[in-house]
């Protein structure tokens, strides 16, 4: 046998042991592929169960902010009145 007889047999052996060990690994990447996709879709309805608590979260955040803000003119609105008067009384 000479080398042109035996190389393309070699070749043609490494040729379907690739091949072979191709499909195994797209089988395995579809495999994983799908656990990947379950993780996913797990992730997906657990984010959107929170969704609700951070809506309820962020409205409370919203109507502390609004009672604060309220407060804080009825403060500065009752200092403004005092400092007013004593302006007014050492005027007259």
């Amino acid at each position: 046998m000479t080398v042109n007889e035996v190389l393309p047999i070699v070749l043609y052996i490494l040729g379907a042991i690739l091949l072979v060990a191709l499909i195994v690994l797209t089988i395995k990447l579809i495999i994983t592929m799908d656990k990947i996709e379950k993780v996913v879709d797990n992730i997906t309805v657990k984010v959107k169960s929170l969704d609700g608590v951070f809506e309820v979260a962020s409205l409370v955040s919203n109507k502390v902010t609004f009672v604060t803000d309220k407060v804080v003119d009825i403060i500065s609105m009752i200092i403004d009145k005092i400092f007013n008067k004593r302006k007014d009384d050492k005027n007259e």
